[in-house]
C-alpha cells in the first residue's frame, strides 16, 4: 500500500514527499555510476512526487543514453532523486534514493525486497553473478 514518505538531501536544502509502496521493491544495479555511489531507489511515477524545497539548489549530470537526470544538491552533493523516460519500465519516472527517505525505521529498511540489475554488461532484467558489495 502507498505511503507518503518525506526525504531529504544531507544540508535540507532539497525536500520532497512522495506516495510510494516500499514492500513493492526496490532497486540496486552494477552499472559503473551506481556501483560507485552506492545508489539504492525506488521508483514512482511523476505524480506521485512532490518536490518541497530545493529546485534551485539541483544540479544535474547525465551520461550513457542521457534518459535519466540524476540529480544532486550543489550545496552538500547528496543525489536524492533522479528523474527519467525509459520506454521499457513505463516512461517517466522519479527514481528516490532510499536513503534520502527520512520517516523510514532501519528495521523496516532491512526487510525491504531489492532487486539487483546487471547494468554493467547492460543485462538489466537479470541478477548479476555477483552483487554483496552493493
Amino acid at each position: 500500500m502507498k505511503k507518503t514518505r518525506r526525504g531529504s538531501c544531507h544540508c535540507g536544502a532539497v525536500r520532497f514527499e512522495a506516495d510510494v509502496d516500499l514492500t513493492e521493491g526496490t532497486g540496486k544495479c552494477n552499472c559503473s555510476f551506481c556501483a560507485k555511489t552506492r545508489s539504492w531507489g525506488v521508483q514512482v511515477k511523476p505524480e506521485d512526487f512532490r518536490l518541497l524545497a530545493g529546485e534551485d539548489a539541483l544540479s544535474d549530470y547525465q551520461f550513457g543514453t542521457k534518459s535519466v537526470h540524476h540529480l544532486f544538491c550543489r550545496r552538500c552533493g547528496v543525489r536524492p532523486f533522479g528523474r527519467g523516460y525509459v520506454e521499457a519500465i513505463g516512461g517517466a519516472f522519479v527514481s528516490l534514493q532510499v536513503s534520502c527517505l527520512d520517516d523510514v525505521d532501519p528495521a523496516e529498511l532491512a526487510a525491504l525486497p531489492v532487486h539487483v540489475a546487471n547494468g554493467r554488461e547492460d543485462r538489466w532484467w537479470e541478477q548479476p553473478a555477483e552483487a554483496r558489495h552493493l
